[in-house]
């Protein structure tokens, strides 16, 4: 390990002229494996495919919790959710390892100027304020045209819903307008009638694109952290993405009958019902519907991202970024019939990872040696030549990233609750 630390401290001092290299992190939300990057071939994701050509691919990356909070508290601190003590989404890191450092922490206090926007912690409570971020913001989403007008008539007598006490207000409010604003029904997913910059991520994707415009990072290194909140729930897209999904053209295995015959019940979360569906009977119509839904939403993230791409190739510092693109946990589409997350099948298990680190990694090599989320603290302490706190529970895979063939961990641990117990799986290169 100190051989390769070594090996990749001479290339970045040779390509950055001893300057600490810039990241990109780039978080989606519940995005599962249906990107072309981790071998799904049924999706439009053009500026990821070109970021890939470029990368590392790994081909075997495990979350620790498929939960918003707490995977994000786990790999936001290199901790494993037990240490962490955050199990479920309403568990603040701060209250649980108050003294605990989060990683836009660490990098700010070893000398990055560090934006966040969007998703990053789980919600805005979470957040590490100014102890982690120089700059910081969460838009608030409208999604559909009749919230525009709602919230713009609002903020007319309130003021900004930017704001602690307003946003609080103004969720309430919104929660009145229609039942299911985040949910698995109509109007829970569908065209939004709106375009690209009116979505929330569109908001988070432009105001990077403003703070690399602007040099917002002044003379220091950047460490910005886009929270992309697609594709989760509502499955809302601008109208163009869904035409890029006929639903008659759509392809997926369809489980057996018998599916769960062989599967101990505590594996099971009947989110399906939810989405309108029994457990071990197909509704064909339906998961066309929630699959071109969810499907637009990723392409409607890949726009986003790239032109976060194009603004740091258009501003020279292609070459001084490091680019991590990566999803706070799979998701299930009716396989084994489950719908969501919270299992611990593959499909929620395994997150799609992709690492640009220039004069390191190989362009569109894949490594299929196993990590963990809780990996990216230590790999980025070790890619910036930063001295990692002690106690973390990760592993570098920067030599992974300087030979991909490499087998990498030998297994992979992820949990989740189920009441007061906790279901585990362990993955390894062959098991699971």
């Amino acid at each position: 390990m100190h051989k390769a630390a070594a090996f990749l401290c001479f290339l970045f001092a040779a390509n950055l002229a001893n300057a600490k290299p810039n990241v990109m992190l780039i978080v989606c939300d519940d995005l599962n494996t249906h990107v072309s990057t981790s071998g799904y071939q049924h999706i439009n994701t053009p500026h990821l495919d070109r970021l890939a050509k470029e990368s590392l691919i790994f081909t075997r990356a495990y979350c620790q919790y498929p939960v918003c909070g707490p995977s994000r508290a786990s790999f936001l601190s290199g901790l494993y959710p037990e240490s962490t003590g955050v199990l479920n989404n309403k568990i603040d890191i701060r209250e649980t390892r108050p003294g605990t450092p989060s990683l836009p922490q660490f990098m700010k206090e070893n000398g990055y100027w560090t934006g966040g926007v969007g998703k990053v912690f789980h919600t805005v409570r979470h957040e590490p304020g100014d102890l982690g971020w120089n700059e910081y913001h969460r838009f608030e989403n409208d999604e559909f045209p009749f919230v525009t007008a709602e919230r713009k008539k609002f903020e007319a007598k309130n003021g900004s819903i930017e704001r602690g006490k307003t946003r609080r207000q103004w969720k309430e409010k919104l929660s009145s307008l229609f039942t299911q604003t985040r949910g698995q029904q109509s109007p829970g997913y569908g065209p939004s009638g709106l375009n690209d910059s009116q979505h929330r991520d569109g908001r988070n994707a432009r105001k990077v694109v403003e703070w690399i415009d602007k040099k917002s990072y002044g003379d220091k290194p950047f460490f910005i952290t886009v929270g992309i909140h697609k594709p989760h729930v509502p499955f809302i897209a601008p109208q163009k993405y869904f035409d890029l999904y006929p639903r008659r053209e759509l392809q997926f295995e369809l489980s057996p009958g018998n599916d769960w015959a062989d599967i101990p019940k505590m594996a099971m979360v009947k989110r399906f019902s939810g989405f309108g569906f029994e457990l071990g009977e197909e509704n064909d119509p339906l998961r066309r519907e929630y699959t071109q839904a969810y499907h637009a939403c990723v392409s409607f993230v890949d726009a986003q991202i790239g032109l976060i791409l194009d603004k740091l190739k258009e501003q020279k510092l292609w070459d001084d970024t490091i680019v991590i693109f990566t999803s706070d946990h799979g998701y299930h589409l009716g396989e084994h019939f489950m719908w969501g997350k919270v299992t611990l099948f593959e499909e929620c298990a395994r997150v799609p990872l992709v690492v640009r680190v220039p004069g390191v990694s190989k362009a569109g090599t894949r490594s299929g040696g196993l990590v963990e989320t809780i990996d990216l603290f230590p790999t980025l302490a070790e890619l910036c030549d930063l001295s990692a706190p002690s106690y973390l529970q990760g592993g570098s895979y920067a030599g992974l990233i300087r030979e991909p063939s490499a087998a990498g961990k030998p297994s992979a641990y992820t949990v989740v609750s189920r009441g007061n117990q906790l279901g585990r799986s362990i993955r390894t290169r062959r098991w699971r």
